[in-house]
């Protein structure tokens, strides 16, 4: 086994506890044969597997202390196989060590993601079983592996949110029980973000989180969880700002994970940071594409397609279309990935939307096609939803009403399908806004402005109330965006550049806003604000070579030939 950077737990119970002779033991095993095993798997620096510095006082063997403390900065990391995979080794050399069994429920939660499936959820119910069966535990053990049964327990009557929030309760009352325990700190912080309540415009949750890491992350700067949670709790505009210190850290501290890669793009993103964005997407991607070789994945693993999808956003906002039509190439490639799930069927659908929606090109965008054909979409109504929204506003916009309506149609059965799906209410209500903008361009190329407006500022209202997913680094095109473009088209050059400007709030560092808001500023004689958006537009763009049209209208604009606009 490789190098692991990782601190030793305190061992604090004999080494007869933990006979793997006992029968005791031996029934415990055999009672769990399901788990995942081998040796880790990672793309890290040739010296060895690098995860983070974690100090996790637990009752396990001096032997077994490495594959522990390994197994806890993998989860940190939301590599989430590999460190049950340790979870497991600890399990074979030590069957009545408790924490062990913690460790595969909390391997099979991951809270910030979609909610276990059925799997996932009756291995996690065992494990729990299994550690509560364990005499030798501490008290303090005993209140860790009670925290995360309060998310398991009663999974046939309560919703996946309901249990979030016991979770976060059980971890609030570990948390003051062992206030010096930083390990309950850091698990508080992130079940405070599971909990969060998406239409919170206050980040109570994420703000207590916040409060809670910044302290302990002067005290454990490697702590590969602090600085995760940090991001994750602070990925909001309205938050981002105060995770970038955070961001420029995490990849270092674990950089043999390819989510720890990634993570600081988030923040990237929330803040216009495209070129930063870029960096660590390339970083993510090529981990990812590794460890799936390395792994023996069937096909891409799902990690590498959510980097591409951050990427394809980044280099069009920096109007590097050339790059971004490279990962749109590499994706049409992709035939099969692993595992099918949510991360896999956005990255599908999106990365292909984004590049015709941004590009305005939008008998692409009536045409675009479902890639691979042998996915399994009718399980990701969100998801297929993002092609028909996609192909709404193209045919809308090359005069095919006949087709926008039948695409508007199939937004609406997805719709209906959504909600009468478990846990994807948060899903549902974004394919409301996409309908709702659908409606309102429909009604605008038929002639009918202000029933247009009417809708299009309610979809716009209906995307600020709702949160954005975590798997994406924003909508495929803002609502309030949409708004002020259709403003702008009919001559509101006022309405349209407040509309543009209050986009770029929450969406700062966008090509298609700053040209908006130039160009409505432009029309309402305000020179200065015009070029201030202008010059703005062209420090993010990342070639001189860019074939954007926004990009050379401005170009020209800037060089004195304000007709080109």
């Amino acid at each position: 086994m490789k190098r692991f950077r990782t601190s030793y737990v305190i061992c604090i119970a004999t080494t007869i506890a933990f006979s793997c002779k006992s029968k005791t033991g031996q029934t415990l095993v055999q009672s769990f044969p399901d788990l995942q095993r081998g040796e880790v798997v990672s793309c890290g620096p040739a010296d060895g597997e690098m995860f983070g510095a974690v100090s996790f006082s637990a009752s396990v063997p001096p032997k077994l202390q490495t594959y522990f403390n390994t197994a806890i900065a993998l989860l940190h990391s939301f590599e989430y196989d590999e460190a049950e995979k340790m979870f497991a080794k600890v399990i074979d050399g030590a069957p009545s060590c408790a924490m062990a069994y913690w460790g595969v429920a909390m391997c099979n939660f991951h809270s910030l993601w979609a909610p276990p499936t059925e799997k996932e959820l009756q291995k996690g119910i065992k494990a729990i079983e299994i550690a509560r069966s364990i005499s030798t535990k501490t008290k303090r053990e005993a209140d860790y592996i009670e925290a995360i049964a309060a998310f398991y327990e009663h999974a046939d009557r309560l919703d996946h949110r309901s249990r979030l929030q016991k979770f976060e309760k059980a971890m609030e009352g570990l948390y003051l029980t062992y206030p010096d325990d930083i390990e309950a700190a850091v698990f508080y912080a992130l079940a405070l973000n599971a909990a969060a309540d998406p239409s919170d415009k206050t980040f109570s949750n994420q703000k207590k989180a916040i409060n809670l890491l910044n302290p302990v992350f002067q005290r454990q700067p490697l702590h590969p969880g602090i600085a995760h949670y940090i991001l994750h709790n602070c990925d909001y505009p309205e938050l981002a700002e105060l995770a970038l210190p955070a961001a420029r850290k995490y990849a270092a501290i674990a950089p043999s994970s390819a989510h720890a890669q990634h993570m600081p793009s988030h923040i990237f993103t929330r803040l216009g940071l495209w070129g930063e964005s870029i960096k660590s997407n390339l970083v993510a991607a090529s981990s990812a594409k590794c460890y799936g070789e390395k792994a023996k994945i069937k096909g891409h693993w799902d990690e590498e397609l959510h980097a591409m999808d951050y990427l394809m956003y980044s280099y069009l906002q920096k109007g590097d279309d050339d790059r971004a039509k490279g990962q749109l190439d590499y994706l049409g490639t992709i035939n099969e990935v692993s595992p099918l799930n949510f991360k896999t069927a956005y990255a599908f659908a999106s990365i292909p939307a984004r590049y015709a929606v941004e590009r305005k090109q939008w008998k692409e965008a009536a045409n675009l096609p479902f890639h691979p054909v042998n996915y399994p979409w009718e399980k990701f109504s969100w998801q297929k939803a993002i092609i028909h929204f996609t192909r709404c506003l193209g045919a809308v916009h090359t005069g095919d009403m006949q087709g926008a309506k039948m695409e508007l149609e199939n937004l609406n059965s997805l719709y209906t399908k959504l909600t009468k799906e478990k846990e994807k209410a948060k899903e549902a209500a974004q394919v409301a806004v996409q309908i709702k903008t659908a409606e309102a361009w429909i009604e605008f190329k038929q002639g009918h402005n202000e029933k247009a407006l009417e809708l299009m500022t309610a979809a716009a209202g209906m995307e600020d109330a709702v949160e954005k997913h975590p798997v994406t680094p924003g909508e495929v095109i803002p609502a309030r965006e949409l708004l002020a473009e259709m403003l702008l088209e009919i001559g509101r050059s006022a309405a349209a550049l407040e509309a543009f400007e209050q986009n770029l709030k929450s969406h700062p560092g966008r090509l298609n806003a700053l040209y908006g808001a130039g160009v409505a500023a432009n029309k309402l004689g305000d020179k200065q604000k015009a070029t201030s958006y202008f010059k703005k537009l062209m420090e993010n763009v990342s070639t001189n070579n860019s074939g954007r049209t926004e990009v050379q209208k401005v170009k020209q604009f800037l060089d004195g030939a304000t007709a080109a606009l």
